[in-house]
């Protein structure tokens, strides 16, 4: 079972892998694709416009993103703990910021920048 955060955005404005990929480097995070819509990706790989779902690599595990009409939903395992979660996080934020979205919470919907701020995560 997986734990799943969506993060919300205005019709038109959802970030592609490019932008994603960019903001997790303003966290020092490499984070390879795993998998593109079903198939495996060496590395390197970057998925076609219009791509459904992606499995990023991280050091704590992977995290996997699904597109939607207006929305990114981030996944990982209900078992992930530590390293992963902050991994989650961080693809979250990543998500938000790369396409002037908000990350839904239990609290509510926070931008990327104070999701940022409560997930400890200092962008450069």
């Amino acid at each position: 079972m997986g734990m799943d955060r969506n993060v919300r955005f205005t019709p038109g404005s959802v970030p592609g892998w490019d932008a994603i990929r960019a903001r997790l480097g303003q966290l020092g995070i490499s984070a390879p694709l795993r998998m593109i819509d079903g198939m495996p990706a060496f590395p390197d790989e970057l998925p076609d416009p219009g791509w459904k779902e992606l499995r990023v690599g991280l050091r704590g595990g992977m995290v996997t993103i699904r597109a939607g009409a207006a929305s990114l939903t981030c996944v990982v395992w209900g078992n992930a703990t530590g390293e992963h979660l902050a991994g989650w996080d961080a693809v979250c934020w990543a998500c938000a910021a790369a396409g002037g979205g908000a990350v839904e919470t239990p609290a509510g919907s926070v931008p990327a920048d104070e999701f940022a701020r409560q997930a400890g995560l200092r962008p450069a």
